[in-house]
């Protein structure tokens, strides 16, 4: 004696593997169509906006700390007119060391960028 197991099948996946009934198809598509959809949403759309989220939150605090260091520079490039002696190799020397003190701290924030693989 074989054992039935469910619906009466031989094996259980067999009862599986039974065909639909052709009035029940309608209703089947739309349950197809409705859980891809909700899939499509559930794995692309909803991911895709938390990342945009983080990105446009990204952005606006790179466009902030560019923001500060620019007026950071600004500060210092007349904070050094007002403090050398007046006259125009002075100004010129205010503007290269000004320049210099930037292009220090970008090259300092480009070393600490660089991908390391010790860790």
């Amino acid at each position: 004696m074989h054992d039935t197991g469910l619906f009466g099948c031989v094996h259980p996946l067999l009862a599986l593997l039974t065909m639909a009934d052709p009035r029940e198809i309608p209703q089947l598509t739309n349950e197809l169509i409705d859980m891809s959809r909700e899939y499509l949403l559930q794995e692309t759309l909803e991911p895709a906006k938390r990342l945009g989220r983080h990105a446009g939150m990204g952005l606006g605090g790179a466009m902030a700390l560019a923001l500060g260091a620019f007026f950071l520079v600004l500060g210092l490039y007349n904070g050094l007119k007002m403090w050398l002696p007046s006259g125009a190799w002075w100004v010129v020397l205010a503007k290269f060391l000004t320049a210099l003190v930037a292009a220090g701290g970008a090259g300092l924030v480009a070393w600490r960028l660089q991908e390391r693989d010790d860790y």
